[in-house]
C-alpha cells in the first residue's frame, strides 16, 4: 500500500518533468525548506550539476527524497537549465504529553516512546505514533486492563511543528470470574485450584489480587498443576488445552483448562549404584521412598540432590547423579536406578579471599572449616559461610568453587566478602513527663583495626544512670578459639527515675570472662567478677527495700557466672533456620557479703516457611529463677528480674510487669522469677525483598515476673500482639514496634509504640 501511494505521489510530482525534454543541469535550487539544511537534500538527491536529466532519473530522484521520510510532498521543476526541487517538510514534534496513566509508570511509557523513535524535536511520523499506541495498549492488556483505550491527538503548532497528546483511559482491571478444570476425576476442582496463584472473584477476596489475570501467572499455575499430578503418581498427565475468554464488556475473564489424568503409578524397584570409598548404606539411607509407594517426581529430584550433596561432602565435587527410569505401563509401576558418575575426588588447592579492605585475611581464614590441601567438602564450605556471616563484619559473603585449569582433581575456593561498618554509635532514647528526654550512648568497634577484636566504651549520663564502662574482647585469645573478655565499669543508678521503686546505688566491677568452644555449635562460658555495691535509701524508698539497705548497705562480692550454649542459627541478625539454647548460672561465692544465685534459661528457634527463606517463623522463650542462700533468705532486690519493653513483652512499659511496692506510687519492684515467651512471623519489607538489612514481623509476646512470696499464676501473664520493623542501620540495629496489649489489667503501664536503637536482634 505504501509503495502504491509513493508511486502515485511521484506521478503527481512530475507532470512538468515528464513532459519536458532532456537537459543538462547547470544549477540546482531547493525551495520550501524550513528546518532541514539544503545540504541534506543534496545528500539524498541522485542528480548533480552537469548531469543530463531524463524521465527515469527524475523519477528516481523523487523516490529517493520521499524515502527519507522528511517530506510530505516533493516536486521537480525546470527553469531553463536550472533544476528546482520544491519540497514540503513533515512537521517536527514540539511536545509529547501523556495523560491519564496511573497503573503504568511514566518510565515504562518513555521507554516505549524511545523504542519506536518518538521524541520531542524529531520528525513526526504517524506510523511510528500508531506503533507506540499499539505497544502501550499491549502493556495494559498484559496487566489485565482489556478495556483500556489509548488515543492520540495531533495539533499543529507554529513553525511547522505539532503537539502530540496521548490520552489514556486505563479502564478497570478485568477480573477472573471463573477457573474451570475439565477432565479431572481423582481430585475435585477445589483441591486443584489450591495449587494456583490465580483465583476466581469472591466477595471475601475484596483486598486480594489473586483474581487479576496474568499470562505469566497462568503459565506458572499450569506448571503447578502438572507438578501436582506428577508428584502424586500421575506420570502420564497431559494438558490438552488452556482456553482464556473475555466477556463482551471486557471486564470478566473465564479460564478453562482441559486435562487428561492418565493412570496412577507406584514405585517398583529402587537401586543406587555403588561408589568406591563410600559406604553403600550411607547412600541408600538417602532413599526416602519405598517400593509400593506412590511415585513422585519431586521426591526423586530431592533424592538426586541429596545423593549429589552426600558425594560432594566426601570430596566428589563434580559428581553426576541421574535417575534412569523404567516404566511398566501394564502394572503402572516405575522402577529407577540412580546412576552415579562420581568423577575424581577433589582437593582444595588454594583459598582466595577478596573484597576485604579492612578485615585481615587471617580473621577470615580462621573461620574457614574447609582447609587448603584437604578433601573438598560442600558441608564444610557451607559452614564456613555461616561462620563468616555470624561475625557481624560483612554485609554479604559469597563462596565460589573454581576448577583448576588442566587439573581435574583440584579446585580453588574463592571467598568474596562485602564489608559493613563495624564501628557504631548506639543511642537509647526515652521520654517522661517529669524528666523529658533521656539519652544513653556507647561507642563500639567490633573489628578493631581489622583484627576481629572488639572494644567498647560506654557512657550513660541520663537522669537514671551514670555509667562508665570499658570492655575488650579477643575472640581468639588462643589459637584453638578460646575467647577472653576483660571489663571495668562503674554504675550509679537512681531507680526512681526509671519509673521503678526508688533507691540509689553505686557499683564498681572488674571482671574477666572466657568462652571455650566444645564443638562446632557448643560453647562453655565462665566469667569472674569482683563487684563492690553501695546502696542508699531515699524518701521514696519502699518498705520492701529499706530493711535490706540498712543491713547490707555496702557489700563486696565475688561473682561467678557459668553458662553453656548451643547455637546452630545460620545468621545472628536475621536467621532463617537453626536454634539457640543457653543456660546460665550466676552465683556469688560463699564468704561474700551477699550470697545469692540466679539461673537463666533462654531459647529461640527459627524455621523457614518458604523455599526462598523469606518467610521465617521465630519462637522464643526465657525462664529466670533467683534466690538467696546462707544468711540471705531471698534474692537481693537490686538483682530482681523485670519484664515489659522492647526486648521483653512489647506494648507494656519497660520493666513495668510484675510485683509493685505495697504503698506510695505503686512502682514496680521486680521479682525473683520470670517467664517470657514469644512468636513472630518475619518477612521482607514490601518492595525490598532482596535487601538483607530490613525485616518486618507480626508478633505475639507473653510474660510476667513473680515475687519470691508469690505463687506462679499463669492467669496473670500479660499478652500483646503487633507489628515490628527491624533494620541493621549504619549506627546499629534498630527495632521499632507497635503492640496492642490483649489482656491489659487495671494498673498496667501501656506503651504501644516502642523504639530500640543499638540492641542486638535476638
Amino acid at each position: 500500500m505504501r509503495r502504491l501511494l509513493l508511486c502515485f505521489l511521484i506521478a503527481l510530482a512530475l507532470p512538468q518533468a515528464a513532459a519536458a525534454e532532456e537537459f543538462v543541469v547547470s544549477d540546482i535550487r531547493v525551495e520550501g525548506l524550513q528546518r532541514i539544511e539544503p545540504g541534506t537534500v543534496f545528500n539524498y538527491l541522485p542528480i548533480k550539476v552537469g548531469d543530463e536529466v531524463d524521465d527515469e532519473l527524475t523519477t528516481d530522484a523523487v523516490k529517493e527524497l520521499f524515502e527519507t521520510g522528511f517530506f510530505t510532498d516533493v516536486e521537480l521543476r525546470r527553469r531553463g537549465t536550472v533544476l528546482v526541487v520544491a519540497v514540503k517538510e513533515r512537521p517536527s514534534i514540539a511536545q509529547i504529553a501523556i495523560k491519564g496513566n496511573r497503573d503504568l509508570r511514566d518510565e515504562a511509557i518513555e521507554e516505549s516512546l524511545n523504542s519506536v523513535g518518538l521524541s520531542e524535536g524529531r520528525i513526526f511520523n504517524q506510523a511510528l505514533l500508531d506503533r507506540f499506541l499499539s505497544e502501550v495498549r499491549d502493556q495494559y492488556f498484559t496487566r489485565g486492563r482489556y478495556s483500556a483505550t489509548v488515543e492520540a491527538t495531533v495539533s499543529p503548532r507554529p513553525l511547522n511543528r505539532v503537539a502530540v497528546v496521548v490520552n489514556i483511559d486505563e479502564g478497570r482491571v478485568a477480573r477472573i470470574k471463573q477457573i474451570r478444570i475439565v477432565g479431572n476425576e481423582a481430585y475435585d476442582d477445589k483441591e486443584l485450584l489450591d495449587e494456583f496463584q490465580l483465583a476466581g472473584s469472591r466477595a471475601f477476596r475484596l483486598f486480594s489480587r489473586r483474581d487479576r489475570f496474568s499470562e505469566e501467572k497462568l503459565r506458572g499455575d499450569v506448571e503447578n498443576l502438572r507438578s501436582f499430578y506428577q508428584d502424586n503418581g500421575y506420570l502420564n498427565f497431559q494438558l490438552n488445552s488452556t482456553d482464556v475468554s473475555i466477556s463482551q464488556n471486557k471486564q470478566d475473564i473465564f479460564i478453562t483448562i482441559s486435562i487428561s489424568e492418565g493412570g496412577r503409578f507406584v514405585v517398583g524397584s529402587i537401586d543406587v549404584e555403588a561408589v568406591e570409598g563410600v559406604p553403600a548404606e550411607d547412600l541408600e539411607s538417602l532413599v526416602t521412598i519405598m517400593p509400593g509407594e506412590v511415585f513422585s517426581r519431586r521426591a526423586v529430584a530431592e533424592m538426586r540432590v541429596s545423593l549429589a550433596g552426600a558425594l560432594a561432602d566426601r570430596g566428589y565435587a563434580f559428581a553426576e547423579v541421574n535417575p534412569i527410569t523404567e516404566i511398566d505401563e501394564e502394572e503402572n509401576k516405575v522402577s529407577f536406578t540412580f546412576a552415579i558418575d562420581p568423577g575424581p575426588k577433589v582437593y582444595v588447592r588454594r583459598i582466595e579471599i577478596t573484597g576485604n579492605t579492612g578485615t585481615r585475611d587471617e580473621v577470615i581464614r580462621r573461620e574457614m572449616r574447609q582447609l587448603e590441601g584437604a578433601v573438598f567438602s560442600a558441608a564444610k564450605v557451607q559452614r564456613s559461610r555461616v561462620r563468616l556471616n555470624r561475625l557481624e563484619f560483612f554485609q554479604s559473603v559469597a563462596i565460589e568453587t573454581r576448577p583448576v585449569p588442566g587439573v581435574p582433581d583440584q579446585v580453588d575456593v574463592v571467598v568474596n566478602v562485602t564489608e559493613r561498618p563495624t564501628g557504631s554509635v548506639l543511642f537509647g532514647v526515652g521520654y517522661s513527663d517529669a524528666d523529658g528526654v533521656l539519652l544513653q550512648a556507647s561507642v563500639t568497634q567490633k573489628n578493631l583495626l581489622g583484627s576481629g577484636k572488639e572494644l567498647e566504651f560506654r557512657i550513660d549520663n541520663s537522669s537514671v544512670t551514670d555509667v562508665y564502662e570499658i570492655q575488650y574482647t579477643d575472640p581468639y585469645h588462643t589459637p584453638s578459639g578460646i575467647s577472653r573478655n576483660i571489663r571495668v565499669s562503674n554504675r550509679e543508678v537512681d531507680a526512681g527515675e526509671a519509673d521503678t521503686a526508688d533507691y540509689l546505688s553505686e557499683s564498681s566491677t572488674v571482671g574477666v570472662g572466657y568462652g571455650i568452644p566444645v564443638s562446632e555449635f557448643d560453647v562453655l562460658r565462665a566469667s569472674f567478677d569482683f563487684e563492690r555495691v553501695e546502696l542508699e535509701p531515699t524518701s521514696g524508698t519502699p518498705r520492701e527495700f529499706r530493711d535490706f539497705i540498712e543491713d547490707q548497705g555496702e557489700s563486696d562480692n565475688l561473682k561467678v557466672r557459668i553458662g553453656y550454649g548451643r547455637d546452630t542459627r545460620d545468621s545472628i541478625f536475621f536467621p532463617s533456620s537453626g536454634y539457640q539454647r543457653r543456660i546460665t548460672l550466676e552465683t556469688v561465692l560463699p564468704g561474700s557479703d551477699l550470697e545469692y544465685y540466679k539461673l537463666d534459661l533462654h531459647g529461640s528457634w527459627y524455621k523457614s516457611l518458604t523455599r526462598s527463606k523469606k518467610l521465617v517463623l521465630k519462637l522464643q522463650g526465657e525462664l529466670g529463677y533467683g534466690d538467696g542462700y546462707g544468711d540471705l533468705d531471698e534474692l537481693p532486690f537490686f538483682k530482681n528480674y523485670f519484664a515489659g519493653g522492647p526486648n521483653s513483652v512489647r506494648g507494656y512499659d519497660s520493666r513495668s510487669l510484675g510485683p509493685k511496692e505495697s504503698g506510695g506510687d505503686r512502682d514496680p519492684i521486680g521479682g525473683s522469677r520470670k517467664i517470657v515467651a514469644g512468636a513472630e512471623l518475619i518477612f521482607p519489607v514490601p518492595g525490598t525483598e532482596d535487601a538483607n538489612d530490613k525485616r518486618l514481623g507480626l508478633f505475639m509476646d507473653a510474660g510476667m515476673v513473680y515475687g519470691s512470696g508469690e505463687s506462679i499464676d499463669f492467669g496473670e501473664i500479660r499478652v500483646s500482639a503487633g507489628l515490628s520493623f527491624s533494620w541493621f542501620s549504619p549506627v546499629g540495629p534498630l527495632i521499632v514496634s507497635y503492640a496492642v496489649p490483649l489482656n491489659e489489667k487495671e494498673g498496667d503501664d501501656v506503651e504501644e509504640f516502642q523504639l530500640s536503637l543499638g540492641t542486638l536482634l535476638r
